[in-house]
């Protein structure tokens, strides 16, 4: 199973990325996925889930409003779309998959939300 994220880099405050998960290995249309976040010195916060059909969504508090995640289940691809993106946003952002007791993990992707 690999799990490989893009789409990070650096924004100015105000300003959007979509991060791009593409999943291979598994049967994609069968897992949670979620994007989750690390900030240096924090824990891992949960940012966004999609269920496997893609009908239901939930957020953290921190980015309702502004961040939206979709999926492409003929592509094995998840979507983070984040606008008004603020300096508190800076982490890397990790791409999980997530079904009964598997669960799988990305490598990441930097976003740095910086003037």
């Amino acid at each position: 199973v690999q799990l490989v994220e893009s789409g990070g880099g650096l924004v100015q405050p105000g300003g959007s990325l979509r991060l791009s998960c593409t999943a291979s290995g598994l049967s994609f249309s069968s897992y949670i996925m979620s994007w989750y976040r690390q900030a240096p010195g924090k824990e891992r916060e949960l940012v966004a889930t999609i269920s496997d059909a893609g009908g239901s969504t939930n957020y953290a508090d921190s980015v309702k409003g502004r961040f939206t995640i979709s999926r492409d289940n003929a592509k094995n691809t998840v979507y983070l779309q984040m606008n008004s993106l603020k300096p508190e946003d800076t982490a890397v952002y990790v791409c999980n998959a997530k079904r009964y007791y598997r669960n799988y993990w990305g490598q990441g992707t930097q976003v740095t939300v910086s003037s």
